[in-house]
């Protein structure tokens, strides 16, 4: 059973709510181009994740099958006392690898450079919790092979972490406040919003995954402080709804300092050292621009009212091709999903470009209706990836083709401002 599958309605009508409840209450916690780029984010992650997964998969049954301690059986995981302790203690396993990961994951710089993804953004909402790196599966797999040391079964520990991330959802909002006793626990709306704080009181702590008494455990806990609001964000601003850059900003830094610096130590050390260390050749010929928190401004581009209701028209027929990809995936398999998901990625690509208002976003986006949606829907009717008659496709791809245009003419030629939330 798929339990993040299951979750995925669950997560849309808690978002939907989310949203409802914060135009009603009018706290602005959404904005259009943060949310999108947020789930862009997660698109990317999920649907890179068809050509990636097995490299993890790989490594833990290697591990299970060759050095596995103990000869654990799945049934001995069912639904008697002992077999809920055996769940239990699965879980607790699984959610303590996942704090070390995930603190080293903001200590190492080439580990930040991957999740440094979920922090970028300047909102905090449920958004926010489908904000995932690409480039997970290259390091963050090694902190979980003591599980499968152990002897758990991947189908347990697969479970475990489904649950532990369906967890991790809710906690992503700031309509919650403080839960007293149980905040004391577990983590809570409040507990995660001072992990994704930049204030300087804030930063590095708080890395539990559903207990916080890790954190309490190993001296990273701050509770989040009334006299301190939360500042959300990162100290290097990603300033772009680029979902690509995204994944690549802290990449490019590192890249360019071990490029630029002369000691070959630190062009390779550069990678494994506590974030935020630079050579100091480097920072004497580039220094850093210290972070001002206290004059902070959130990245928000001045879009026109049009432009915005476009790119949400656009996103929203995005996310019946993102279900449609994934069913399409678990049917036929990764070759079947490449031309679906390149076309995705370029889509992607094109809201970010209108949601920063660059300059060649308009034609890039034309581009994309007039030349790549048609090529691209061809191939894959094709290829049979596309079960409906080629007359119908053709006549389905024309219309939506010729629509966008419209809306996408009627957009450009628009000079009202939006307001700076969702539309």
């Amino acid at each position: 059973m798929d339990l993040l599958a299951l979750a995925v309605p669950f997560f849309v009508l808690a978002l939907l709510l989310e949203i409802a409840v914060d135009r009603w209450r009018g706290t602005g916690h959404y904005r259009l181009n943060d949310a999108v780029n947020s789930i862009s984010a997660g698109t990317l992650m999920s649907t890179f994740g068809y050509f990636t997964g097995f490299i993890p998969l790989f490594f833990y049954a290697f591990v299970l099958q060759n050095f596995g301690l103990f000869d654990i059986d799945m049934t001995d995981f069912d639904t008697s006392p002992r077999g809920l302790a055996f769940w239990l203690a699965a879980l607790l396993a699984w959610d303590f690898c996942y704090y070390w990961q995930h603190r080293f994951g903001h200590e190492i710089s080439i580990l930040w450079a991957s999740h440094a993804v979920h922090h970028q953004s300047e909102d905090y909402n449920l958004s926010t919790a489908l904000r995932q790196t690409s480039s997970g599966f290259l390091f963050s797999w090694i902190f979980y092979l003591p599980l499968f040391l152990i002897g758990l079964p991947l189908q347990v520990v697969a479970t475990v972490y489904a649950i532990d991330l369906i967890y991790q959802f809710w906690v992503h909002t700031q309509h919650v406040r403080k839960l007293g006793w149980i905040d004391r626990v577990f983590v809570t709306p409040s507990n995660h919003r001072v992990h994704h704080a930049q204030n300087e009181i804030y930063i590095d702590r708080n890395y539990g995954g559903i207990l916080i008494l890790w954190d309490r455990l190993f001296g990273t806990f701050q509770e989040e402080l009334d006299e301190e609001p939360v500042l959300f964000g990162v100290r290097k601003p990603l300033q772009s709804w680029n979902p690509f850059w995204a994944n690549l900003q802290v990449y490019g830094y590192l890249w360019s300092d071990a490029v630029n610096t002369r000691k070959w130590s630190d062009k390779l050390g550069i990678w494994f050292r506590r974030t935020g260390w630079r050579p100091a050749d480097v920072q004497a010929r580039f220094p850093a621009k210290k972070a001002d928190p206290e004059h902070f401004q959130k990245y928000d581009p001045q879009s026109t009212t049009a432009l915005r209701r476009y790119v949400l028209a656009q996103f929203v027929l995005t996310i019946f091709a993102i279900v449609w990809i994934g069913v399409l995936f678990a049917e036929q398999g990764a070759a079947a999903v490449v031309l679906p998901c390149v076309l995705l990625w370029i889509t992607l690509y094109s809201f970010g470009l209108m949601n920063d208002c660059r300059p060649n976003a308009i034609r890039f986006e034309a581009l994309r209706l007039l030349l790549i949606v048609p090529a691209l829907t061809t191939a894959m009717s094709v290829r049979q990836l596309i079960d409906v008659p080629v007359e119908s496709l053709t006549a389905y791809t024309a219309l939506y083709v010729l629509g966008s245009s419209t809306g996408l003419w009627l957009a450009a030629r628009s000079r009202e401002l939006a307001p700076r939330a969702i539309s």
